[in-house]
């Protein structure tokens, strides 16, 4: 079978790196069908050559960093070999640096020099501050920026000094990021004319960006998150345990079905029995304010006379105000069906349906909107079921809190209530007691 080309077939890559960020996004651009010519001094060739346990005199790191690559040996010093590397750069899409700033400028290898012969190059620069900022002169290595970056704060017991992962991740998380970066520069440079451009890398702030919520958690509230050891703060059973053998077993019950299903496993299914919630009563619809949460009330299990009656507290109140806000419980996508579909027609209808009457302008006489016998009957609203200690608002009393000869256009909604309940049973009558 014929196997089918890889999505970056065709892209030359040079790469002008050692150890571990450059060279490991090149690494991941030739997985992906990329030409990736790697250079390499010839006094040695990479460092990695000979980091960590050997193999026949050569890394078994080198092994995987180097895969799919080709080497070419050139001495940056020698004119000769400064020419053959301006060559290749010419022919490349991508070249891949991570030497300290400034480096490859006195080399005569700089974005300048290099762009001008080959205008649609991306050249990618992988360093441990950037290209500019005052520390742009400093060499940074691995430890540095995960400490900048907030990595090495974080990982590790509380009640012990910060410690490293068990590889080099700093470098690993920027040569993804550069990998990203080098692949949306293509992408710029196919999409938007042709013009090639810099991306640059920062390991520090490459680690600061999987940082995840530290900053505004830190903004907002004030919280410095600290060092949890092998505990997931939040999610019970997700951690390393220790067995009676002196063996580790790490579990990761993070979701309701998954911890039901472990807690069976170990023979306690009396743990994963979720409690049942306390069922709701009138009583509670009588204890609803502003500030409260009605979707419990909207919930499956809920009996129909307390939803009504907490439905119709919403509509009724002023103090409440839904009319205009129902995508306030609507569109709640924190919950499964926050919203059963029938009250949501119900909702509708009372809007849209004339079902919904505004303060009768005056006198006893004024009809009420859905009196006549082409209105919808009012069942299709929520029936009330609000005890004695509710009542509904009466026709032709005053909003409570609202000031006499108020106009404000946002007042008009704070009027909005239902028709009584008997309103289907009374054709022609006039507004009454709700």
């Amino acid at each position: 079978m014929v196997q089918p080309a890889k999505p970056l077939a065709g892209v030359k890559v040079l790469e002008l790196g050692t150890l571990i960020a450059g060279p490991f996004c090149t690494r991941i651009l030739a997985e992906f069908g990329a030409e990736v010519i790697k250079v390499e001094s010839p006094d040695g060739g990479d460092p990695l050559r000979q980091w960590r346990k050997l193999h026949e005199g050569t890394s078994l790191w080198w092994s995987v960093q180097a895969r799919n690559k080709r080497s070419f040996t050139a001495n940056l010093k020698d004119p000769d070999g400064l020419a053959a590397v301006r060559k290749l750069a010419a022919e490349a899409d991508i070249v891949v640096e991570n030497f300290r700033p400034g480096v490859l400028e006195k080399l005569g290898l700089g974005w300048d020099v290099l762009s001008a012969a080959n205008p649609g190059l991306v050249m990618v620069r992988l360093s441990g501050f950037g290209q500019t900022g005052p520390y742009k002169d400093r060499p940074g290595f691995g430890a540095i920026g995960e400490s900048m970056g907030g990595l090495r704060y974080i990982t590790g017991f509380p009640d012990r000094p910060p410690v490293r992962t068990g590889i080099s991740i700093g470098d690993s998380i920027a040569a993804l990021w550069a990998a990203i970066g080098a692949l949306m520069a293509l992408r710029h440079r196919e999409v938007n004319g042709g013009a090639g451009q810099v991306v640059d890398v920062a390991l520090y702030e490459a680690v600061f960006a999987m940082m995840e919520s530290m900053v505004p958690e830190f903004d907002v509230a004030g919280f410095v998150r600290e060092r949890t050891g092998n505990v997931m703060p939040g999610i019970t059973p997700s951690n390393t345990h220790t067995t009676r053998d002196g063996r580790h077993v790490i579990i990761g019950g993070n979701g309701d079905a998954i911890f039901k299903r472990l807690m069976s496993a170990i023979g306690r299914p009396d743990l994963g029995a979720a409690p049942e919630a306390p069922a709701l009563t009138l009583e509670d619809v009588r204890s609803l304010d502003p500030s409260s949460d009605f979707k419990p009330f909207m919930a499956r299990g809920v009996t129909t006379d307390v939803r009504n009656a907490a439905v119709k507290k919403l509509f009724a109140d002023p103090h409440f105000n839904v009319m205009d806000r129902l995508d306030i419980y609507i569109d709640d996508y924190s919950q499964p069906d926050p919203l059963p579909a029938a009250m949501l027609r119900q909702m509708v209808s009372a809007r849209f349906l004339n079902l919904v009457e505004d303060e009768p302008a005056s006198g006893p006489n004024v009809p009420v909107a859905g009196d006549d016998a082409d209105s919808p009957p009012a069942a299709d609203v929520a029936q009330s079921g609000l005890p004695p200690e509710l009542p509904a608002p009466t026709d032709g009393a005053p909003t409570p809190g609202a000031e006499p000869g108020s106009t404000d256009p946002d007042d008009a909604h704070t009027d909005l209530r239902l028709q009584p309940d008997d309103a289907a049973e009374r054709q022609g009558a006039g507004p009454g007691p709700a």
